[in-house]
């Protein structure tokens, strides 16, 4: 157990898985329970779509509760107001600009758990946040990407 993965998060994030493995314990396992128990009653079990949709679904719940409760178990906390600014690292927003184009973007950098890059969230073990983490701002930074390598001027850190 002293081997499990770390999930660095903010509180914010934590309290939102928090709140997702409540409602899965409590409203949707219920609910699959009682989709089992009303498909056992069709009958013959070997040829009975719904118990089977069910006993699927019944496998989704029970993985993603497993999987939540060891994300909060193991959450670390990004206290964001101890984040020294002037550096990028985790709990940090990064304003760039890529290179040549000039397009301007900005990600709160974050754990894997709370990662959302259409939230303006993006996980540390991407490759624009592993490039960024520990530069400054008005530093040009090199980012292999899948797509390629691009080049991002950072802007701003807060």
């Amino acid at each position: 157990m002293a081997n499990e993965k770390q999930f660095p998060m903010t509180a914010a994030g934590k309290q939102k898985l928090e709140d997702e493995l409540d409602f899965l314990k409590t409203v949707k396992r219920k609910e699959v329970v009682e989709r089992i128990k009303v498909a056992r009653s069709f009958g013959d079990l070997s040829e009975n779509s719904e118990y089977d949709s069910a006993k699927e679904d019944q496998a989704f719940v029970e993985g993603r509760i497993a999987q939540l409760e060891s994300m909060v178990r193991n959450a670390v906390i990004i206290n964001e107001d101890e984040t020294n600014k002037d550096i990028v690292r985790l709990g940090t927003t990064v304003t760039f600009v890529e290179i040549p184009s000039g397009d301007e973007e900005s990600y709160t950098i974050v754990g894997s758990a709370e990662a959302d890059p259409l939230e303006g969230r993006i996980s540390n073990d991407s490759p624009i946040a592993k490039s960024m983490i520990g530069r400054s701002i008005g530093e040009n930074v090199k980012v292999l990407t899948p797509g390629g390598e691009m080049e991002i001027k950072i802007v701003s850190i807060s």
